[in-house]
């Protein structure tokens, strides 16, 4: 970050994966028309996030980000809110109770509504039109108007952003959260004959809860008991946007990016003379940076340096996805260039981007085996090189959707035609993402105990 650098300075950057509008006139009147708008996220709010992941950098947090791959205009709805906010309130419970740490919350909510692509364009029945790139983008209808970057969307981003936030906060301090209704949502769960292996794991809970209650501790006592902290975050792909929500910090007089608490970097548009990295550097958010297989090593280098100078604990977050299998390959070499820099960092993992295949039946899918295998060689690694797991990054929803095949109730290849509501990626489904965060937590429990035993 430095006094020289301005919110439009991406515009001199090579960009790629964002959008070329055809009407420029109407672009810079949207831009204008947004740049007026309140922004959705307050500097005070991404300073604490910035604070709770210094503590998830140290060992003395973990860091749950989840939600939808991409976020559409037309399933939004406060029901679906509601439900993806419940299931991340489960899983950090869980969390928290073998972690012995506080979990920090981030959805990827209120923002996540550009997705890049592999391909400028997709071809369905000999057909070859633009592919889709997110409801802020243009519309996944297959056709050719349809397709057409369409600035105003932005508008209706930005609109449905703000209500998702209003909604959340709400929930985040008006009761819904309360630890003990979340947990007997977590029971319901486990009552279930195929969920019974948790079950044991959910009994010490409540027991824990029991002990509190007993002592004195409840929500009478205890504020934190019935209200949490809960952030947003999602990709910041489309630089247009991002720029026109960019504010400065009455407080402290440096950038901040207004449209989200947390924002990262995607595999593909981390460039470290890019305009995304430009972008980023300058603003005081936490940011992400995901990595993936081609990150090299002086690549990394370079952009911790750029997006982290200051070298600042919570400023940056790294997202390893890899794909189970490869982890071992790549995650390693990454950790020694961090300690090598001195860097710090929090190191998360993304199991979901790396094991995407192609079912029998045609759908995009993600097996919930393949997901657990990377979260586990992500911990085995950090254990051997000595460094801290510190979070943990999923693609899911609130919804019994069937995009995702495993799980304990084996939604199975010929299942996934059944509830595939996705907008582009497989997400892991309510029962899918509370089992992981059950399974995450065996491992973080695991490591805890031989950690106390190797002390003794």
């Amino acid at each position: 970050m430095t006094n020289a650098w301005t919110k439009s300075d991406w515009r001199n950057k090579p960009r790629v994966q964002m959008p070329e509008y055809p009407d420029s006139a109407e672009l810079a009147q949207v831009e204008a028309q947004l740049s007026k708008y309140p922004p959705l996220v307050f500097a005070g709010e991404a300073r604490r996030l910035k604070s709770a992941l210094a503590q998830a950098s140290r060992g003395e947090a973990f860091l749950l980000q989840g939600g939808d791959c991409a976020e559409s205009f037309g399933e939004f709805s406060a029901d679906a809110i509601r439900d993806t906010f419940k299931v991340m309130l489960q899983m950090a419970m869980v969390l928290t109770y073998a972690a012995k740490v506080p979990v920090v919350k981030v959805g990827r909510m209120a923002g996540q509504f550009a997705k890049p692509r592999s391909s400028a364009t997709e071809t369905i029945n000999g057909v070859e039109l633009p592919s889709y790139r997110g409801d802020i983008i243009n519309d996944i209808d297959f056709t050719a108007e349809a397709r057409i970057p369409d600035p105003k969307r932005m508008l209706q981003a930005y609109t449905q952003a703000a209500a998702s936030l209003n909604l959340l906060r709400a929930f985040s301090t008006g009761g819904y959260a309360d630890v003990h209704q979340v947990h007997s949502w977590t029971l319901g769960f486990t009552e279930s004959d195929e969920a019974e292996r948790y079950r044991d794991m959910a009994n010490r809970i409540s027991d824990t809860l029991d002990f509190m209650k007993a002592a004195g501790v409840n929500q009478d006592t205890a504020h934190t008991l019935q209200s949490v902290d809960f952030y947003t975050s999602h990709e910041a792909l489309l630089l247009e946007y991002e720029e026109a929500l960019c504010r400065i910090d009455s407080t402290t007089g440096k950038p901040v990016a207004g449209s989200g608490h947390m924002i990262w970097i995607g595999d593909r548009t981390r460039q470290p003379d890019g305009a995304h990295v430009e972008f980023c550097r300058g603003v005081q958010n936490p940011i992400g940076l995901k990595c993936g297989p081609s990150t090299t090593e002086e690549d990394l280098k370079v952009l911790m340096e750029k997006l982290n100078p200051e070298n600042e604990a919570g400023r940056l977050t790294l997202i390893a996805r890899f794909g189970a299998g490869n982890v071992g390959d790549h995650l390693p070499r990454l950790i020694k260039t961090v300690k090598s820099a001195g860097a710090n960092v929090v190191w998360s993992c993304d199991p979901m981007h790396g094991n995407t295949i192609k079912s029998a039946t045609g759908y995009k899918t993600r097996p919930f085996d393949a997901v657990l295998r990377e979260v586990r060689q992500f911990f085995d690694i950090h254990k051997s090189e000595g460094t801290i797991p510190g979070g943990v990054h999923f693609e899911m929803t609130g919804r019994d959707v069937t995009e995702c095949t495993g799980g304990v109730h084996a939604v199975t290849e010929d299942d996934l035609s059944s509830r595939y509501h996705t907008a582009c990626d497989p997400r892991l489904n309510a029962s899918q993402a509370l089992e992981l965060a059950f399974l995450v937590a065996q491992e973080i429990s695991e490591s805890h105990s031989q950690d106390r035993a190797e002390a003794v």
